[in-house]
């Protein structure tokens, strides 16, 4: 009888040429920057145009069933605003999805950026602090040390580190683990630098897994 299962998993890693010598991978996925990647995307994986009313979105359930395809661990890490109920219900998800041991949350930090004057496009952007003045609300939450501490952690456990981010403060995470002989796959959407293009053995650009971890979804794109 045919393993479905095995083909699958062998179509794909030879699709992204993800060889033997990989040997055993650990996956880490920086959500933050991944949930960016398809944002503007006008065209589905089929290079079809998506409806005005249509966004492309990542579907979580997808994208752990990828990462299984080729990884024997897997940990995701995001940010959770408390004060808004969808966002602490996304985190559920995730957390259901992932695990509540493989997924890492912390409290988006919420930093005033004040401006001058409201530009008349923006102008519902800005918010007003007691003194008047005027000033746009950036939402940030970066998890560079939270994933390099628990990759340098479990650095005995694996062979190759996959990274689904194109941050560039991970060169030298990279670096530190090559040095140390173990491989690197960067799963990474866009423009990165070249030094964290060089600071893996593989990199691979998310548009050519975006049927296997994206869906179409009703909303503004």
């Amino acid at each position: 009888m045919v393993n479905l299962d095995k083909l699958k998993t062998q179509f794909i890693r030879e699709h992204l040429k993800i060889d033997e010598s990989y040997k055993n991978i650990f996956s880490f996925i920086d959500f933050g920057n991944v949930n960016n990647w398809f944002k503007k995307d006008k065209q589905d994986w089929d290079n079809k145009l998506i409806a005005e009313n249509e966004k492309i979105d990542i579907d979580i359930d997808k994208l752990k069933d990828f990462t299984e395809l080729f990884s024997s661990y897997t940990r995701c890490y995001y940010g959770k605003d408390p004060e808004n109920n969808g966002s602490v219900s996304f985190n559920y998800a995730l957390k259901r999805v992932f695990g509540k041991h493989n997924f890492i949350f912390k409290d988006l930090q919420k930093i005033k950026h004040y401006q001058e004057s409201k530009k008349e496009k923006n102008i519902k952007l800005f918010k007003t602090d007691k003194s008047g003045k005027n000033y746009i609300e950036i939402r940030k939450c970066n998890f560079d040390v939270e994933i390099s501490v628990d990759v340098i952690k479990k650095i005995n456990q694996y062979d190759t580190l996959c990274l689904f981010s194109g941050d560039a403060d991970f060169v030298y995470l990279n670096n530190f683990l090559r040095k140390r002989g173990k491989k690197v796959i960067l799963i990474k959407g866009g423009y990165i630098t070249s030094k964290l293009r060089d600071s893996a053995d593989l990199v691979i650009n998310a548009q050519k897994i975006k049927k296997y971890i994206a869906k179409i979804k009703q909303g503004p794109n």
